[in-house]
C-alpha cells in the first residue's frame, strides 16, 4: 500500500509572478486522495530550493496534504555557498515587504489548487524559511498554523499587538545551535505573550543548526559552519509537527 500511494505523489512545477518577479515554485499532493485537503505552504532553506524541501514536501503530501514550495528568491535561484546564500536570503529580510509579497503570491497558487481547501491552510520553514513563517505569522497571516524547524529567529516586522496572530505556532530548534541567540528567544516570547499568541517553543538538547537535513552535515565540513544532521532529532521533531499541523488543520 505504502508504495502505490507514493507513486501517486505528484510534484508539478509552478510559475508564478510576485510583483514583477517570476517565481517558480511547485505543488507536490496525492492525486490518489479524493476531496479537498489542507494545504501547507513550504519555505527553503537560505540554499534555495534543493533536494530536500522537494523530500520534505513529498513526505507532506504522503500525509495527505497539498505541500507548494515557494520560491523565494526568484525564478528558483540556488546557492551552492554561503556568501551567495547570505546574500540571497538577505535582499528577502532586509525588506518585509518583499518578503510578504513573496510569501503571499505562493499562498495564493497553492489556494487556487484544486485539491487545497483555502480555510486550512499553514505554512513550514526551514532556516531562513523559518524566519519567514514566523514573521508572517507575526503579521497576521490569514494562516491556521505555523512551524519553523531550525528557525533563524531574524524578526523583521513589527511586535503584533493583541488578536494579531491567528496561526498556531511551533518553533522547532537544536538547543546548541549558534546561530539563534537567547536574547532572541526572549523577544520572540515577549512579542507573542503580549500579542496573546498561540505558541510553543521545544528546544532538542544537542542540536544544532539544519538538523532536518541530510546534507548539513557534509556542508557545515565543506564551509567550516556549525551544520549537523541529527536523525533522531530529525524524527522527533516531524512527529511533533505531524501532530501540531494534524490538530490544527484538519477539523
Amino acid at each position: 500500500m505504502a508504495a502505490n500511494a507514493h507513486a501517486a505523489v505528484k510534484e508539478e512545477p509552478v510559475t508564478y509572478e510576485a510583483g514583477d518577479i517570476t517565481m517558480k515554485g511547485f505543488v507536490v499532493y496525492d492525486d490518489a486522495v479524493q476531496g479537498k485537503r489542507p494545504g501547507i505552504v513550504m519555505v527553503h532553506e537560505w540554499w534555495g530550493i534543493t533536494e530536500h524541501i522537494h523530500n520534505e514536501a513529498q513526505k507532506f503530501a504522503q500525509q495527505g496534504y497539498t505541500a507548494f514550495i515557494a520560491d523565494m528568491y526568484g525564478d528558483a535561484k540556488t546557492a551552492d555557498n554561503p556568501a551567495d546564500a547570505s546574500a540571497l536570503s538577505g535582499l528577502v529580510m532586509k525588506d518585509p515587504k518583499v518578503m510578504e509579497a513573496r510569501f503571499n503570491a505562493a499562498q495564493t497558487e497553492l489556494a487556487r489548487h484544486a485539491s487545497v481547501d483555502p480555510t486550512r491552510v499553514g505554512a513550514v520553514g526551514y532556516c531562513f524559511g523559518g524566519a519567514v513563517v514566523l514573521n508572517m505569522a507575526r503579521a497576521g497571516t490569514d494562516l491556521a498554523a505555523v512551524a519553523g524547524f531550525h528557525a533563524s529567529l531574524g524578526l523583521n516586522t513589527p511586535a503584533p499587538t493583541q488578536g494579531t496572530v491567528k496561526a498556531k505556532i511551533l518553533v522547532l530548534n537544536g538547543a546548541a545551535d549558534p546561530f539563534v541567540k537567547r536574547e532572541e528567544y526572549e523577544v520572540l516570547r515577549k512579542d507573542f505573550d503580549a500579542a496573546k499568541a498561540d505558541y510553543r517553543v521545544i528546544e532538542y538538547p544537542g542540536a544544532v543548526h539544519a538538523f532536518t537535513n541530510p546534507e548539513a552535515t557534509e556542508l557545515g565540513q565543506k564551509f567550516n559552519l556549525p551544520l549537523r544532521y541529527d536523525a533522531q532529532v530529525d524524527r522527533e521533531a516531524k512527529a511533533e509537527a505531524l501532530k501540531f499541523f494534524a490538530a490544527n488543520l484538519h477539523k
